[in-house]
């Protein structure tokens, strides 16, 4: 087995888990040391069950943080003055939050990872048609809460606009 194969799938899932590029980076080392001992058939579903269950682990042992916007603009390599990315970022962050686990993990596994669909049905084992089912629901309610969000944002510019 290749470890570069799977490294930058694990730390994009581990990052999207944790939203802190350093916390990700240890729990992908970790997930490949915890790994390094195992004997198993499919990797790939070891190391996503590993990598979720260390993310779960960090997750009761430090609730997270408010997303600050200073931090997002370091960690993800955005030069300052671009404002509206940021801005972009911390609302698909924030839709993301407001869905369930499972949604969000499957979303994550499909659209960041770009798992194929058979994979994501022997990671999770759902059948293919209820993974369809459920990232089609959850692609719904992504999109229901970014335009809400967007809406919030354009009530807020006209507010402020009105203010000055």
């Amino acid at each position: 087995m290749e470890i570069e194969q799977y490294y930058d799938k694990i730390y994009r899932y581990c990052y999207f888990k944790v939203n802190n590029k350093t916390l990700a980076e240890d729990l992908t080392q970790e997930t490949f040391l915890r790994f390094l001992g195992a004997d198993c058939v499919y990797p790939d579903r070891y190391l996503y069950t590993i990598a979720k269950n260390l993310c779960i682990d960090e997750y009761r042992k430090n609730k997270p943080e408010l997303t600050d916007i200073n931090n997002c603009e370091e960690e993800l390599g955005i030069q300052s003055g671009f404002e509206n990315a940021i801005v972009d970022k911390l609302s698909v962050k924030q839709a993301l939050d407001e869905i369930s686990d499972e949604d969000r993990e499957l979303l994550i596994l499909r659209y960041v990872n770009d798992e194929p669909m058979s994979e994501i049905c022997k990671l999770t084992g759902i059948s293919r048609f209820a993974v369809y089912r459920r990232l089609k629901d959850a692609k719904s309610r992504l999109q229901v809460l970014l335009e809400r969000g967007n809406d919030e944002r354009f009530r807020n510019k006209d507010l402020a606009e009105g203010l000055l």
